[in-house]
């Protein structure tokens, strides 16, 4: 059994449900997102909040039933108050800016990198933080990791982009290192 598939979702006011088909499509102040609900679970909707079961005791479709319930319970919040995921740049002489539909980044290459904004994602610059927002926490998430990966913090001068509280594990250097032994 699924401890989070048994977990009933609770509907805020403000937001509606619809089953078309296979789809489950969530409508809020935010927007409509769909989510794709495999045939082997069932959903009823009893008031302000939905049951999720399954149709049989099979390895995937317990799988099925804990990951179809997280995505609906992400899709009535993306819908809601929406995702936030904060990068921070850090370096000498590293800068962030928007131009137009595109965020320019000067990390220490020899050229700006040009990394264009996907379309249903929103990104705001305050001096060296970068806020990624947006209604699909996946989509959001993924433009936060592919900014990231465009200058990853390395451990011995802490030096890139990496997302806000995030600890990076630093190294000793080579003289720190030598003293030691």
């Amino acid at each position: 059994m699924s401890k989070i598939g048994k977990k009933p979702i609770e509907i805020p006011s403000g937001v509606s449900i619809k089953f078309e088909g296979s789809n489950a499509v969530i409508t809020g102040p935010r927007g409509t997102l769909t989510v794709q609900k495999p045939a082997t679970i069932q959903i009823t909707q009893s008031g302000s909040s939905l049951v999720l079961q399954p149709s049989d005791e099979l390895g995937q479709t317990i799988m099925n039933w804990g990951t179809t319930r997280s995505l609906i319970q992400n899709a009535i919040e993306g819908v809601t108050t929406g995702f936030v995921k904060k990068l921070e740049l850090e370096g000498v002489g590293f800068k962030v800016s928007l131009e137009g539909n595109e965020l320019v980044l000067k990390v220490g290459f020899s050229h700006l990198v040009r990394f264009p904004i996907p379309k249903d994602i929103t990104i705001t610059v305050e001096k060296n933080v970068i806020t990624v927002s947006g209604n699909e926490k996946q989509a959001v998430g993924q433009t936060a990791a592919v900014i990231r990966k465009i200058k990853k913090p390395e451990p011995y001068l802490g030096k890139g982009i990496h997302y806000q509280g995030e600890v990076i594990r630093r190294k000793d250097g080579k003289k720190a290192g030598a003293a030691a032994k």
